[in-house]
């Protein structure tokens, strides 16, 4: 009898908050036959779901891009920027991790329909509902990480995607199976989400009104099932944002040859939760600083969301990412260094690229003033504050303390440090150490927005709306107001693009670097649109107060690697499956 590991959940589980429900449990070997009868154990396979997302935690993959350098000589990620990616070694694989979360959801639905979930039929069954449409959400989210990862064209040119696993495998399957096409996945993807989105309320909420659906059911049952203490899990709300992500991937360069329609259908998903969440009118700056005290991560009650978040992980109390990043005078190991190219797009405050000398005002002699005040907020600078005694930062190739350029292993190697991200009132002193609440968003709002930008621009142009209450340009307006770039000139550089696509797509896009940053994005979105992957990666060495630009780390990317490859080892394994082109 063939035995599956299987994630053993606590009972409590089914009622608890979302911030203990996700927490891995021991392990233990059991047969699948036991689910049938046991639900705790059944509940575990779709638990299994959401344990392997990959947003859990932060994969920093920006320091494989112009965006930033690591200083751990030792990354996975430094390797395969500078000419060491190949199919057997792929920092960035998705394959067993997104194809085993799939087994464990398909294993979900084998048994799902006959758990006694409940001893009640009725609540048995809308049980079985809410959960069967949590699977169907996770299994489209992991077929997205598939395609990103390992979506592509073989040597023929055809676009391929991943083998569609629908069904539970067993020791009989058949496991030599092709990749389905990337329309085809993608086909997939929406169907799961169409049936998550039947299944699953808008939000959890123990003021809602039972559906029409579960006639007779009275409220208190059915918030024992939709209510609030699921906040956390799958709604239809995140199935929706769900498809935005996958609707962008399939609309860009790298996976589109030329279907306008397919630009379309990306803003108007993108626009269905804009329109949910109020439109335009709810950005504040507290939305750029999410992670922080300002942003109201310290007030947040369990399970909820401050506005900027569409869906989130659990709130934990450490100081792992300040250890990892904070400078060394602040006790950090420095690790994630942004690149001067990164700080050069950030825009002057007026809104004009630093390029602009004619109208931006940029003094090079002293060039992080009257800056896009996101620069301070995301990049430590030199000069900058920090932590919580603001202790000032001096990154200069001749500064007396470690913090300087190249000082040691754990200083910049580029003259900034991160800054996005941390909290600055952890302090890593050994005699005084503290620590403060973090979370890793697994989808922001900011995303969704920028995702319409982009759409909707290449669907209708600058100015079109599709019609919706807003164009491109009213969301890039919009984004740049609440970050303080433009306000005080009415952005003259935002009016003098909005009449081009093709320069609306270049801020855009810009937009996008700089809101997204440091949050996985880059990486990806170079290739899908199949941007330039060997910009040189730069930073800044201060001497005697001279700025001078330095060349800190080649990029090391062939044609190919817009696309990700199909693992080695399973090529080696199954005949029927194709690589694509270029990997070995």
């Amino acid at each position: 009898m063939r035995k599956l590991i299987l994630v053993c959940m606590s009972l409590i589980a089914l009622f608890s908050s979302c911030e203990e429900m996700f927490e891995p449990a021991i392990e233990n070997n059991l047969e699948l036959e036991n689910a049938y009868s046991n639900a705790t154990y059944a509940q575990g396979l779709l638990l299994n779901g959401y344990t392997r997302i990959p947003t859990n935690s932060w994969s920093f993959n920006d320091v494989a891009t112009d965006d930033a350098v690591t200083n751990d000589r030792n990354s996975s990620l430094l390797k395969i920027a500078s000419g060491q990616w190949s199919a057997m070694n792929n920092p960035l694989d998705q394959w067993r991790n997104s194809r085993s979360a799939i087994q464990y959801l398909n294993q979900f639905f084998a048994v799902s329909d006959s758990v006694a979930w409940a001893r009640d039929p009725v609540i048995s069954r809308m049980f079985n509902d809410r959960m069967k449409g949590e699977a169907y959400g996770l299994r489209a989210l992991f077929m997205f990480y598939l395609l990103q990862a390992h979506g592509g064209k073989a040597a023929n040119g055809e676009l391929l995607g991943v083998p569609l696993l629908l069904e539970h495998e067993t020791v009989t399957s058949d496991f030599n199976q092709p990749r389905a096409t990337f329309d085809a996945c993608l086909r997939q993807i929406y169907s799961d989400l169409a049936k998550a989105e039947e299944l699953l309320p808008l939000d959890y909420s123990d003021d809602s009104p039972v559906p029409s659906k579960y006639t007779g059911v009275n409220a208190d049952n059915y918030h024992r099932v939709f209510g609030a203490s699921f906040i956390g899990r799958m709604t239809g709300r995140i199935a929706k944002g769900i498809r935005v992500r996958a609707a962008l991937l399939a609309a860009s360069p790298a996976y589109n040859s030329g279907d306008q329609s397919k630009w379309a259908d990306a803003a108007n998903y993108a626009a269905e939760l804009i329109d949910l969440r109020g439109g335009l009118t709810n950005l504040t700056n507290k939305d750029l600083v999410w992670y922080n005290s300002t942003g109201g991560i310290d007030a947040l009650a369990a399970g909820a969301n401050p506005s900027e978040i569409l869906w989130r992980g659990n709130v934990a109390t450490n100081n792992d990412l300040e250890k990892d990043n904070f400078p060394p005078t602040l006790n950090g190991q420095g690790r994630v260094n942004p690149t001067q190219n990164l700080v050069d797009a950030f825009p002057m405050a007026n809104g004009y690229p630093i390029s602009d000398a004619t109208n931006s005002g940029y003094n090079a002699s002293n060039p992080y003033d009257k800056r896009d005040p996101r620069l301070t907020l995301y990049v430590l600078t030199n000069g900058s504050t920090a932590g919580t005694t603001n202790s000032a930062i001096n990154t200069a190739a001749d500064a007396p303390t470690n913090d300087g350029l190249n000082k040691v292993e754990t200083s910049t190697r580029t003259g900034y440090y991160l800054k996005k991200l941390l909290r600055q009132d952890v302090n890593l002193n050994p005699s005084s150490t503290t620590t403060q609440k973090h979370y890793n968003p697994h989808i922001r709002y900011t995303e969704i927005y920028l995702a319409y930008a982009e759409a909707a621009n290449e669907a209708w142009g600058p100015l079109g709306t599709g019609g919706h209450a807003y164009s491109a340009y009213d969301v890039i307006k919009a984004i740049r107001t609440r970050a303080g770039v433009g306000t005080a000139n009415g952005d003259p550089y935002l009016e003098s693009v909005k009449n081009s696509k093709d320069a609306m797509r270049m801020l855009i896009r810009n937009e996008r670097r700089l809101e997204l940053c440091f949050e996985g994005f880059r990486f990806w979105d170079l290739r899908r649109w199949n941007s330039n992957l060997n910009e040189t990666a730069k930073g800044v060495s201060i001497s005697a107060g001279t700025y001078s630009i330095i060349n800190v780390e080649n990029r090391s990317y062939d044609n190919y690697m817009i696309y990700g490859p199909i693992p080695y080892s399973e090529i080696l394994k199954y005949n029927k499956l194709t690589q694509n082109a270029g990997w070995k």
